[in-house]
């Protein structure tokens, strides 16, 4: 059976989509078959793995009020093994849409566990904010991944998270854990980056990712050109970040190649 990893930070620019869409595309590179889905309804993480927002006419929004099936919402990304589930700004409304609706807490989880075992990673890219979006997001995961961005106010957004966290496992979703903590944005030039990690690490201990995230310019450049890292420069130090977190979550998870197929709706 396939593990659902909702991409989680309530404070936006930590790099969540970033990581959302690189450590998809390193699974997917190391053979693991991934369904990324896009729960923001700025659509990022979609655009990010080189899909055209404007061609679509089945995504997230579709799902969630019952217009169409998840076979029908998936699409094939630019890389094999990895399959997007897209959004676009229409996605913003389903908030509202979604009043008065029962169990609109579990919508999404009922359409992912209806495929979950075709796949080895579900990697969730939530909203940068505790909406009813993310709260979807975390009544499916299994687990929550955490990206901290190297900066002074860190620590006081992951505590606000993990209150959340533990409020999604008290109600709604009793098997929730956190998957571990990423760092983001690290600048070795600067004495902060590593007062952060220290400080994070003291904190967190054991649920703290080795890998650390740099600050790299092709990293930020790579979603311009609607690629992850991975395939727009294979050698940047922010794609072999990417590897080596990816290694890391699939170590954990001892996971091996699941060879079953699946066939998504073709872009």
């Amino acid at each position: 059976m396939g593990k659902a990893i909702a991409v989680a930070n309530q404070k936006g620019g930590v790099g969540k989509t970033t990581t959302a869409i690189n450590l998809s595309a390193c699974l997917a590179e190391q053979g693991m078959k991934v369904l990324t889905v896009d729960i923001d309804p700025q659509g990022n993480t979609t655009s990010g793995l080189g899909i055209d927002k404007s061609t679509l006419d089945k995504t997230t929004y579709q799902l969630l009020l019952g217009e169409c099936s998840i076979e029908e919402s998936m699409t094939e990304s630019i890389l094999p093994n990895l399959f997007v589930l897209p959004s676009d700004v229409n996605l913003a409304g389903a908030e509202i849409e979604l009043i008065g609706i029962e169990d609109k807490e579990y919508i999404l989880k009922k359409h992912i566990e209806g495929i979950i075992d075709f796949f080895d990673y579900v990697i969730i890219d939530c909203p940068p904010s505790l909406s009813m979006l993310t709260v979807n997001a975390m009544t499916t995961a299994d687990a929550v991944l955490v990206p901290i961005q190297c900066e002074f106010y860190a620590l006081e957004g992951l505590s606000q998270l993990l209150h959340t966290i533990d409020l999604v496992r008290e109600r709604l979703n009793p098997k929730l854990e956190i998957e571990g903590i990423v760092f983001t944005m690290y600048d070795s030039r600067t004495n902060l980056s590593a007062q952060v990690v220290e400080s994070v690490n003291s904190y967190l201990d054991r649920k703290v990712y080795k890998s650390i995230i740099p600050r790299n310019v092709r990293l930020a450049e790579a979603p311009s050109h609607g690629l992850p890292v991975n395939l727009y420069d294979p050698k940047s130090s922010g794609a072999e970040a990417y590897r080596n977190l990816a290694e890391e979550v699939m170590k954990k998870d001892k996971k091996l190649v699941n060879m079953t197929t699946y066939t998504a709706r073709k872009r």
